[in-house]
């Protein structure tokens, strides 16, 4: 059992080592959005980096300062996290407080800076304790390499306690979901049944009404 129990966690801890890095191209009228599976109470970073698109070298230059990107944070209550204009290259930090999607929203700030071209946007979004620079903490905490590492270690199970908790709000979630729809089914199923019985009743009464006016009964 402890076994099973220790593969758990160094699994999901692999999986937590994961981060979503990824570049993708953007129009001057485009609006690019990502959703993001957060829980609740959780940091998330997202670090980005916009490339101008040059004619002459056919290939992406770093962009000019007038250039930003306008980034949108909303919660699974599509309640506004974080709306604001940022420059052409930055990092962006937000704590979810509502477990669930949350979708993150990035478009250009103008279209006049590069007449009809292309941008390319680098994002990176790391959430949990990937979002701590422990460099920096071991630094100012004036910590050795192997208090660092249990707190790391502490960070990871915390996350990985949240990750469950939030499992089972989806679990709940999909269980409610469930339920709502097989009553709803079921309802639908008594009223075709209900109305079969009625429409059925109301023809017999109208044959039995023709069959006496034609006095075939």
């Amino acid at each position: 059992m402890m076994l099973r129990t220790l593969q758990y966690l160094i699994t999901l801890s692999v999986i937590f080592e994961c981060t979503s890095g990824l570049y993708f191209h953007i129009g001057e009228t485009e609006r690019k959005c990502f959703i993001e599976e957060i829980p609740d109470e959780t940091t998330v970073i997202v670090n980005y980096k916009v490339e101008l698109y040059d004619p002459r070298s056919q290939g992406f230059m770093p962009s000019s300062p007038g250039i930003g990107m306008h980034v949108e944070v909303r919660d699974p209550d599509d309640k506004v996290v974080l709306s604001r204009v940022y420059s052409s290259e930055g990092r962006i930090s937000f704590t979810s407080h509502t477990p669930g999607e949350h979708i993150i929203c990035l478009y250009s700030n103008s279209t006049a800076w590069f007449s009809g071209g292309q941008l390319r946007v680098h994002l990176d979004i790391q959430v949990g304790e990937h979002a701590i620079d422990y460099a920096n903490v071991a630094q100012k905490e004036k910590l050795s390499d192997l208090q660092l590492r249990i707190k790391q270690l502490l960070d990871q199970v915390v996350q990985i306690t949240k990750e469950q908790s939030y499992q089972r709000y989806r679990e709940e979630r999909f269980r409610q979901t469930s339920e709502s729809t097989n009553r709803r089914v079921l309802w639908w199923s008594v009223t075709q049944t209900v109305i079969l019985v009625a429409m059925g009743a109301w023809q017999m009464r109208h044959l039995k009404s023709f069959f006496e006016a034609k006095k075939l009964v």
